[in-house]
Order: structure tokens, then C-alpha cells, then sequence
């Protein structure tokens, strides 16, 4: 699940994302500016983004019960994923809209003090918040490379928050030309231009971020240096005589369900097969805290006698 830290991200993104919304409109407002407009847009739709991310790590803490027996877990990923078609359809659809109205009907562009000052402010607001989002996602991802790391991340709460953040810097960077070069060159179609750019922008991190989270909510497995571990650790139990490659699937960023079709030694009694079990549980749990259920098909035949034992923590 989401820690303590991962929630200060997102705390710290709403909280500069309202801020800096509002000083948007009101800087529009006064400006006219389309761009300025479109990220107007953008902030809130990142503060309700940051809102449904906060649902949904609350969503997937909820106990088990008998229509979900394991769980809530994949709320996240369901939640996250419903940020990246608002991220899409409402901050890039309408950053197109704008920009296409304004190219087909400009409006010659007013004082520009308020839009810089609005900008350079939500660029130190966006750039605390994206600091402390980085600080969270470099604890937990240790020597890995930072793609890699993305990419296997299963907490959507993380990488949503950071490629957010991330939008709204190149946002406002884009915003900032497009009003400068507007105001230099006396040409109103450029800040139409910049929003078409701010769209496209969204756009692309709204796929990717649809992308992702649409492969954690069909179910993705565990880490592959995770699988070496269980291999590893099973391999090493003097028990076993062979066993399938384990299965596993990610019920939630810290919750993973783990499958494994064991052949214990044919001379070992059905007793013995329980006692073994059991402590490959124990030796799994203890090296993967994550794997919080583990059902084990576990087989000892011999000549006389076949025993089959099913258990599931």
C-alpha cells in the first residue's frame, strides 16, 4: 500500500495545484491569455486527479469480505486509471479547445506582468511538489535505473504524481513562451499555439499513464528479481524433490498473491508434506513481506501412496 510519505506527495501536489489554479484564472482573467487559460485547466484537473489518488489508496485498504475475498487492493490501479482519462479528455481536450478557439478568433493580448509573476509562482509551487514526489519514488526504487524503475512500479500513487508534476513544469514552461513570444511579436495565434502544445503534452502522459495502470489492473506479476528469490528459496528446501515455475499477481502496490505447485520427496508422509509447507510459508514470508497469500499444491508420491495438500494463508 501506499505509505505515509507517498500521501505527502500527493497532500503537497493538491495543495500547490489549488493554489496556483486559482492565481491562473484570476491571471486569465486579466490577460487574456489563452495558454494561461489551458493551465488554469490543467491545475485543476491535477488537484482532482490528486483527490481520486487519495480515494483510492483509502479504497484499497478496505478488509476483505465475501464479494472480494482478497481484498480491495486493485482499487488503486482502477482509480489511477480513471485519473489518466481525466488527465486526457478534460486537461488535454480542453487545452485543444482553447487553443483552437483562440487561433480561429484571436484576442489581441493585455499586460503580461500578471501572467509572468502567476508563472514564475506556480513553477516554485510545481517543483516543491514534484521534489518531494521524486524524494518518495528514489526511496523505494534503490540502484535501480529510473525508467526501469517506473516501469516496474506497481504504486500508481508515485509515478501519477510525478508525470503530473512533471506536465505542469513543461506547462508552464510552454505557457511562459507563448505568452513572451505573443507579446514580442505581436501575435496572438502563438499563445493559441502554445495551448494546442500544452494539450498535446497532457495528452501523451495521459496514455502513458493509462498504459500503465491498465497493466496493473489486469494483473501483473511480481518483480522478476522477486521470482529469482522464490525460485531460490524453494530449490534450497531439502523436501522438495521439483516444482513449476511460481505464479504471482499484484493485488494491490504491496500486496501480491503468490501460486506454487510443489512434488515433495515420495518417502515423505502426508505429515510430513503439512510440516514442510508450513515452513516454506514461513521462509517466503519473511523474505518477501509483500506475498500475503500464498496457496501451495503440494504433491508426495511413491509407489503405495499419493497425497495431495491445498493451502492458502
Amino acid at each position: 500500500m501506499a505509505n505515509a510519505n507517498s500521501k505527502t506527495a500527493i497532500y503537497a501536489a493538491i495543495g500547490a495545484n489549488t493554489a496556483i489554479a486559482i492565481s491562473k484564472f484570476i491571471a486569465a482573467g486579466f490577460t487574456g491569455s489563452s495558454a494561461m487559460l489551458s493551465e488554469g485547466i490543467h491545475s485543476v484537473v491535477d488537484t482532482g486527479n490528486g483527490l481520486l489518488l487519495l480515494h483510492g489508496i483509502r479504497q484499497s485498504k478496505k478488509s476483505a469480505d465475501e464479494k472480494h475475498p482478497f481484498g480491495h487492493g486493485k482499487e488503486l490501479y482502477f482509480w489511477s486509471l480513471i485519473v489518466a482519462i481525466l488527465i486526457f479528455s478534460i486537461g488535454g481536450g480542453m487545452s485543444f479547445y482553447e487553443g483552437i478557439i483562440h487561433i480561429k478568433n484571436p484576442k489581441p493580448l493585455t499586460d503580461p506582468t500578471w501572467n509572468y509573476v502567476v508563472l514564475a509562482m506556480a513553477a516554485v509551487f510545481e517543483s516543491i511538489a514534484l521534489y518531494l514526489a521524486l524524494k518518495q519514488f528514489n526511496a523505494t526504487r534503490s540502484n535501480q535505473d529510473f525508467w526501469k524503475a517506473i516501469r516496474a512500479s506497481k504504486d500508481p500513487s508515485n509515478f501519477a504524481v510525478i508525470f503530473e508534476d512533471t506536465a505542469a513544469l513543461l506547462g508552464l514552461i510552454v505557457a511562459a513562451l507563448g505568452v513572451f513570444l505573443g507579446h514580442q511579436f505581436n501575435n496572438p495565434y502563438i499563445d493559441g499555439a502554445a495551448s494546442l502544445i500544452i494539450g498535446l503534452i497532457l495528452s501523451a502522459i495521459a496514455i502513458f499513464l493509462a498504459y500503465e495502470s491498465k497493466g496493473l489492473l489486469i494483473g501483473e506479476g511480481a518483480d522478476p528479481a522477486v521470482l529469482e528469490s522464490l525460485v531460490v528459496l524453494i530449490n534450497e528446501e531439502p523436501t522438495i524433490l521439483n516444482a513449476k515455475h511460481p505464479l504471482t499477481m499484484h493485488f494491490g502496490p504491496n500486496e501480491v498473491f503468490l501460486a506454487l505447485d510443489v512434488n515433495f520427496l515420495p518417502e515423505l508422509t502426508a505429515v510430513e508434506v503439512e510440516q514442510a509447507v508450513e515452513k516454506l510459508e514461513r521462509k517466503i514470508k519473511q523474505a518477501h513481506p509483500d506475498i500475503k497469500r500464498i496457496f501451495i499444491e503440494a504433491r508426495a508420491i511413491s509407489t503405495d501412496r499419493s497425497t495431495s495438500q491445498n493451502n492458502q494463508v
